[in-house]
């Protein structure tokens, strides 16, 4: 009896520990779902920001190219073509107005 007493104690111990154990693993868990998401966020965010940088360096590249720069040439004019184009588009839309 004595025996049979003291691996049902033993047992109940090792149950506790799992438990303990669960229950850190989840609050664990948790937490890392927490910097997952809060990085997640981050990463867009930062995505969002590359795409207003690479885009605030194009307009630079064609100012400088319009200054005389050599360097992306075809850029540039490909850029005054489609404003030129835009610009026609707006023309013909009033126009149809009036």
């Amino acid at each position: 009896m004595n025996k049979k007493q003291t691996s049902i104690e033993l047992l109940e111990k090792k149950i506790i520990g799992l438990l303990n154990k669960l229950k850190e693993n989840h609050l664990n868990f948790s937490k890392l779902q927490e910097r997952n998401n809060l990085l997640e966020r981050s990463t867009k965010e930062l995505a969002k920001k590359l795409l207003i940088i690479q885009d605030e360096n194009k307009s630079l590249i064609i100012a400088n190219n319009l200054l005389g720069s050599n360097k992306g040439k075809l850029q540039t004019k490909t850029k005054i073509n489609s404003l030129i184009k835009e610009v026609d588009i707006c023309i013909n839309h009033l126009s149809e107005i009036n």
